[in-house]
């Protein structure tokens, strides 16, 4: 019998080609990353408005903890409706910056929000896949994600190399010369990634119908990629928490035998996440712990702690893949879904 680990379905070799494609985004747009850090200083930003959906906001959301524990620049999530649906203005100006976040860069909605920043004055940047799309052609500053065609429905390539223009944003306009260091150094981190054995968490989850993923700081996105995942691809209700979050109403649910993937990084979030992971193994709950500093039942490699999330999700990309496979289900066709999504 084919080992699921190994099966080469078109999600799992496009995942294995993060690192490639992560390689490809650092030098293709280095020029205009350095560009776009004197933009901003020049501008003086004072804000951040992502705009984005799916996969795409799991970026977003990782994105925000960058910004806002590096640059000290706080970061909202715009809602497309309001510009799509209800045509309301937005309310920024050139101390705005925009960042729109697509691998197709074609969903109505997207484009209007886009649009309204760009018409307030905002400068937009647009981390996009199609350089030919749409909101390539509207951005101010266009990266281009280079991941290459994905023909997979789940997007994992993209999704990766999407964190990482945002890392390297980020470590240009700090002028962080330590962090971009780790950043030129993620894709032969990635390549490592993807070959740790997170077989444990196929294993575990063959049998399952929900879990809790728990995150925090900047695993928090990487987590509610994860959960996405595990419903798209593996048909598993999952929820995403912050390890902060999940000690409210939440807490009630886990109980003897209820799955837990838990991601801990080397930084103060992390150990949040290894306490709330101790509370859930008190009440009898199967923890799966992918843990920076103690390994945990899940391996998990130790780098700079913004860029640890990003490794573990690499891994987590074979392991949802198998997973898929040993519930007899096909991660590159889910049903009802489709790779573009054109939302109004």
């Amino acid at each position: 019998m084919t080992d699921p680990f190994e099966s080469t379905t078109a999600m799992f070799t496009e995942a294995r080609e993060a690192g490639a494609a992560v390689a490809r985004l650092l030098g293709t747009n280095r020029a205009k990353i350095a560009a776009l850090a004197t933009t901003l200083r020049a501008r003086h930003v004072r804000l951040v408005v992502t705009c984005a959906r799916g996969s795409s906001d799991h970026a977003a959301s990782y994105g925000k903890y960058l910004f806002e524990t590096m640059l000290a620049l706080p970061v909202v999530s715009a809602a497309p409706s309001t510009a799509s649906l209800f045509g309301a203005p937005a309310g920024g100006g050139p101390d705005t910056l925009c960042i729109a976040i697509s691998q197709s860069g074609r969903s109505p909605d997207l484009l209007a929000t886009v649009d309204a920043w760009q018409c307030a004055g905002a400068h937009v940047v647009a981390l996009v896949n199609d350089e030919t799309s749409p909101l390539a052609l509207r951005a101010d500053t266009m990266i281009a994600l280079s991941a290459g065609p994905e023909r997979s429905v789940a997007a994992t390539k993209s999704c990766i190399a999407a964190m990482a223009g945002l890392a390297a944003i980020v470590a240009a306009v700090a002028d962080d010369a330590g962090f971009a260091d780790a950043v030129v150094a993620l894709p032969a981190r990635l390549e490592k990634a993807f070959d740790e054995d997170w077989r444990a968490m196929s294993t575990a989850l063959v049998s399952a119908t929900s879990l809790f993923v728990v995150g925090r700081g900047y695993g928090f996105g990487i987590a509610q990629e994860m959960a996405l995942k595990l419903k798209e691809t593996c048909a598993l209700h999952a929820e995403a928490f912050s390890a902060a979050e999940v000690r409210h109403g939440p807490m009630t649910i886990v109980g003897p035998g209820f799955p837990v993937l838990a991601i801990a990084g080397s930084d103060a979030s992390g150990e949040s996440v290894r306490v709330a992971a101790a509370d859930f193994a008190g009440r009898g709950a199967r923890v799966l712990l992918a843990d920076a500093i103690i390994g945990g039942v899940l391996p998990a490699a130790k780098a700079h702690p913004a860029l640890e999330p990003i490794l573990m999700l690499q891994s987590f990309y074979r392991a949802a893949n198998a997973l898929s496979l040993a519930r007899g289900l096909d991660p590159d066709a889910p049903p009802h879904l489709a790779k573009v999504t054109q939302t109004v």
